[in-house]
């Protein structure tokens, strides 16, 4: 038996519902995306085994939803960590019971109440290669609907996907919305398997992107000499400006709180 193979008996003698168990503590840990007191939606999340993984990293002060059209047994000496929403995830009513059970409004100005989307989901299996991975693309752009609508300011999303011909594409489609993205295979993934995991760290709720160009004035310099100017109240630093210069400058780089941009040519 390989050392792959050995994740099935440690899941039954660690009391964990699932081996897939082992993939989220792995991918914690490169990716670091649980913590004490963070706020988690596990998508999909039937039978349970991220959301064992999940209310072990976020700690008491933490919270866990796990949505899944299927019914999930409550875990034993999970609450009042951990909730269960019953529904497709696609569906308006379930995300509007997901933020029901966070106590947050629909039309939050931080963009959404929650640190980490994670999902584990796949397709059922054809046993076609190029149908099964399409199919897991089009569960991962779902999920990352979900992400956008639910994530705050820096939060993360992680979902698995087939690898293959579209997912180039589909991490293009991601990547706008959050610092940076990369491909993370866990060592608990089975040899045979295509998977692969997105992870995508710090949402980015600023109103630019890289690449705009906007107009602005500078209202202030920085002890580093930088121009400070704002775009709806979010912060842009410009190189090379003189204070209460309005010109159009392009965006070069963005981060969750600020962004770097120089004069437009």
């Amino acid at each position: 038996m390989s050392g792959k193979d050995d994740y099935y008996n440690r899941a039954k003698q660690e009391g964990y519902r699932a081996r897939s168990a082992y993939k989220l503590k792995q991918l914690d840990e490169t990716a670091g995306l649980l913590g004490e007191g963070r706020t988690v939606v596990d998508l999909g999340a039937a039978p349970g085994g991220w959301l064992q993984v999940a209310a072990e990293g976020v700690g008491e002060r933490g919270t866990v939803v796990g949505v899944d059209r299927q019914r999930i047994e409550a875990l034993e000496d999970s609450e009042p960590t951990v909730h269960y929403v019953r529904g497709d995830m696609t569906d308006d009513s379930t995300k509007a019971e997901i933020r029901e059970v966070l106590g947050v409004e629909a039309d939050d100005s931080l963009g959404g109440p929650v640190d980490v989307v994670l999902s584990d989901m796949a397709p059922n299996m054809t046993g076609e290669y190029d149908l099964d991975h399409a199919r897991s693309v089009h569960l991962v752009q779902q999920a990352f609907e979900v992400a956008t609508d639910l994530l705050a300011s820096e939060g993360d999303f992680c979902a698995k996907v087939f690898d293959g011909q579209d997912l180039d594409d589909l991490i293009a489609d991601i990547e706008p919305e959050f610092e940076y993205v990369r491909e993370v295979r866990p060592d608990a993934s089975r040899d045979s398997s295509s998977e692969l995991y997105l992870v995508a760290k710090n949402r980015l709720t600023a109103p630019v992107r890289e690449g705009d160009v906007v107009e602005v004035t500078i209202e202030d310099i920085g002890e580093e000499g930088d121009g400070i100017a704002k775009v709806e109240n979010f912060t842009v630093f410009v190189s090379d400006v003189a204070e209460g210069e309005t010109l159009d400058v392009r965006i070069d780089d963005v981060k969750p709180r600020y962004a770097f941009a120089a004069p437009a040519e």
